[in-house]
């Protein structure tokens, strides 16, 4: 668990099945394709003589530093996030996961999934666990009325669909 300024308590660092899956994948591309090709290309650049103003070389030991960095993250990262891979017991209830329909005061609707930070991206639909809205939604049953706080002022939305997708086996 990590502490969060200002929050006053820990974050779980939660990811579904997928999320974990395109972090590994992305971790191994980079480690097993992309490192080694820009490896390459940093040896055939130094090949070629004076480094100091030999910009195909300056740019793959930048390029190099960049991909060890991602790769050390991930890696740490990986080790850190708790993968959840079962549905929850009361599927009435918005939990980690859910795919959660809201609706507005002017009767629009927005579908969000709540996942992980790491996976977080608006326009897929998926709505980081961490965000004001995900977390006013957490517990909630179809019908409730949700609260949050935005730039704007304070938005309303009541939840009009919860549903959950079986995590798949196609590891």
């Amino acid at each position: 668990m990590t502490q969060v300024p200002g929050n006053g308590g820990p974050r779980p660092r939660y990811i579904t099945p997928e999320g974990e899956r395109a972090l590994r994948d992305e971790l191994q591309y980079l480690w097993k394709v992309k490192r080694p090709e820009v490896t390459q290309a940093v040896r055939e650049a130094a090949a070629l003589g004076d480094r100091s103003e030999n910009a195909e070389y300056i740019y793959g030991k930048k390029q190099l530093r960049e991909i060890d960095r991602r790769v050390r993250f991930l890696g740490k990262r990986l080790e850190e996030l708790t993968v959840v891979d079962r549905l929850p017991d009361d599927r009435d209830k918005v939990f980690f996961g859910a795919w959660v329909t809201v609706e507005d005061e002017d009767g629009d609707e927005q579908t969000y999934r709540l996942v992980g930070a790491d996976e977080f991206d608006l326009n897929k639909g998926y709505l980081s666990i961490n965000s004001p809205l995900a977390r006013a939604l957490i517990g909630k049953r179809l019908d409730d009325e949700v609260s949050v706080r935005t730039p704007e002022g304070w938005k309303s939305v009541f939840v009009v669909g919860i549903r959950y997708e079986a995590p798949s086996d196609d590891k």
